[in-house]
């Protein structure tokens, strides 16, 4: 696969790195374009990533350009964010659509965890100048620790209500190119099935947001998670796929159309 280095565009290929089945349920294609990954058989690697979860995660990855879209399955995961972010050698913004704001210390000392993610980023990455967290729920943002006040600018649910918000959310990331994570426990239960408590955000005003971010500024790479987690039940699974198949489809739909309406720059 190759990185697309045009300005402002996203590569549309895609890698789809599947820890827990999940994507065997929905109809994402299994052609060139899509590099599948079985993770399945990974220790050490659910919610929270051990020295040797991470050795085989950094490992994969590696063989994987960071530019594109990358699938990584359940909320369980959103840390490999962190793996895919850490390849990145230029200063820039990352930007995370999730309910949570992921910046709570670790239940372990040095261990990863889907909590923390982003806190680790901020303290490890030199490149990363500051973090947008938009959708995240007002009660888990006042919980985040002090100290990250210059570096990290919150969008809150209630946030997202109001005209002027979204203003400031269009000029927030003049001075950097960004890498993209979405969480889809970011949305309404109406548009998508997690395993998280989930915001209140609409599919169109994320795709909207997104826009605004596709359509304006360079974009290193995106990754999104928040499958369902599959269970016994399987017309229940079926159900809970389709409804996170058309999340999927939709912002794989947006990438492509911006990218074929947006002149090389």
């Amino acid at each position: 696969m190759k990185e697309d280095k045009r300005n402002g565009l996203l590569s549309e290929d895609v890698v789809v790195m599947d820890f827990s089945g999940a994507y065997d349920m929905e109809d994402l294609p299994r052609d060139g374009r899509f590099k599948w990954i079985d993770c399945r058989h990974l220790s050490g690697t659910d919610c929270y990533c051990d020295n040797e979860g991470k050795e085989a995660l950094t490992g994969i990855i590696a063989r994987c350009p960071v530019g594109g879209i990358h699938f990584i399955d359940s909320g369980n995961y959103h840390y490999v964010t962190k793996f895919w972010t850490d390849r990145i050698r230029e200063p820039f913004a990352l930007v995370v659509f999730d309910h949570h704001p992921d910046m709570q210390p670790p239940l372990f000392e040095h261990i990863l965890s889907c909590g923390s993610w982003v806190k680790d980023v901020l303290e490890s990455n030199p490149n990363c100048r500051k973090v947008v967290i938009a959708g995240a729920s007002d009660e888990l943002i006042r919980s985040v620790p002090h100290g990250y006040e210059g570096r990290v600018h919150f969008y809150s649910d209630n946030d997202l209500d109001h005209e002027e918000s979204w203003k400031r959310f269009s000029q927030e990331l003049l001075s950097e190119p960004v890498y993209i994570s979405i969480d889809k426990d970011v949305l309404s239960p109406e548009y998508a099935v997690t395993n998280w408590d989930q915001g209140s955000m609409s599919l169109k005003e994320l795709e909207k947001l997104l826009y605004i971010i596709l359509l304006h500024h360079p974009v290193l790479g995106m990754d999104i998670c928040g499958e369902f987690i599959p269970d016994s039940d399987m017309a229940e699974d079926r159900r809970e796929a389709a409804i996170d198949e058309n999340v999927n489809k939709s912002l794989l739909h947006l990438v492509k159309t911006i990218n074929r309406d947006v002149p090389e720059r």
